[in-house]
This record gives C-alpha cells, sequence and structure tokens, in this order.
C-alpha cells in the first residue's frame, strides 16, 4: 500500500554503481555494463543499460480532424506499419518542442497549429536511459513537401477517427510509445 502522507523521493531506492564501463558508443546508441548494489545489499554484476538521446512523437490532427500518420517498414520486427511521426531530439534543436516541429515538417510536410506536451513516456525505464517526449498538435496543416533523410522511407496517410480507433482496437499499431498517446486521446476525447 503506497503510503500518500508521505512524500516519495526520486532517488529513496537509488542503486549504488560499483564499477561502469562503456562497451559500445555510437550517436544513436550506446550500451553501458555496469555492477550495481541494491539498497537490499544484492549485487547485479552484469546490468546493461542502453542510452539514447530523447525521442518525441506528435500526435498531429488537421483542421479537417485527421490525424497525420505515416506508413514505413521496421527491420527489427519485419513489418510494415502505421505510426506516428516521431524521430529524435537533435543536439541542434533548442527544445524538445521544437525538435518534434521539425521532425513533422520534415517527414510528413504539416505544420503550424496549437502545440501542447501531451505526455512524457519511456520505452523501458529499466535499461534505457531516455525520455519520449510526445506532442499534441491541433489545426495542422500542409505547408511544404516533405524532404527525407537517404535512409528514410515512408509514406504519408491521413486517418480519420473511425480508422485510427480501429487500427488500434485491431493491434495494427505496433509501436507501443505511438500507442500510449492515442489511446490517451481516445480516453480522454471519448471516442472509444
Amino acid at each position: 500500500m503506497i503510503n500518500t502522507a508521505e512524500p516519495q523521493k526520486d532517488d529513496d531506492r537509488k542503486w549504488k554503481v560499483l564499477s561502469s564501463e562503456y562497451l559500445y558508443r555510437e550517436p544513436w546508441f550506446t550500451v553501458r555494463h555496469e555492477c550495481v548494489e541494491l539498497p537490499t545489499g544484492s549485487r547485479i554484476p552484469d546490468y546493461y543499460v542502453l542510452e539514447y538521446p530523447d525521442w518525441v512523437c506528435i500526435l498531429a490532427i488537421t483542421k479537417e480532424q485527421q490525424f497525420v500518420f505515416v506508413r514505413q517498414y521496421r527491420h527489427g520486427s519485419g513489418h510494415t506499419s502505421y505510426e506516428l511521426c516521431a524521430g529524435v531530439c537533435e543536439v541542434e534543436d533548442v527544445t524538445p518542442l521544437a525538435s518534434a516541429q521539425r521532425e513533422l515538417l520534415e517527414e510528413t510536410g504539416f505544420g503550424g497549429g496549437q502545440w501542447s506536451e501531451y505526455m512524457l513516456i519511456s520505452a523501458n525505464p529499466g535499461t534505457h536511459s531516455n525520455i519520449t517526449h510526445c506532442f499534441l498538435a491541433v489545426g495542422v496543416e500542409p505547408i511544404v513537401n516533405s524532404h527525407l533523410d537517404s535512409t528514410e522511407d515512408l509514406s504519408v496517410h491521413l486517418l480519420s477517427l473511425d480508422e485510427v480507433r480501429n487500427l488500434l482496437k485491431t493491434g495494427a499499431i505496433e509501436q507501443a510509445l505511438h500507442a500510449a498517446p492515442l489511446w490517451k486521446y481516445m480516453a480522454e476525447n471519448k471516442c472509444m
């Protein structure tokens, strides 16, 4: 049972790092190996942390109430699926919001509208060091042609609320970091 009368400290169960070394370092993926000691005294000699830059994902809705999606192949799962526009917080981006607005414009050509930070989530706080900043952008419109990197191969789709609801209900949106803000939107707007 959680005692809500007593404030919880963020580090009250923090593990002690006994040793730490980097096994692999790349701009988009870094692996850290650590030996850690839990508050109970137990030790985990081989704990691995994956360091990534923070990510963004954008739940973008047009003035006509259509949801902006991309469809692309994901080599890890071997599937092509619908996803929200998403990407990495680049060093040159001043804020996660700037990253999100850049990603939406680059990948889809959509921009403008009213933006708000919608939720912060983690892919796996047990092993990942980063956060995903999810934004809700309403009233977006096409501004420019998309300009994809040479390593990006995706198509842009405008989906109705019914189509998005069906994708969620059938499990067709595989990316959990994208499904979470969509389910939140459906619940808050009583769309189920």
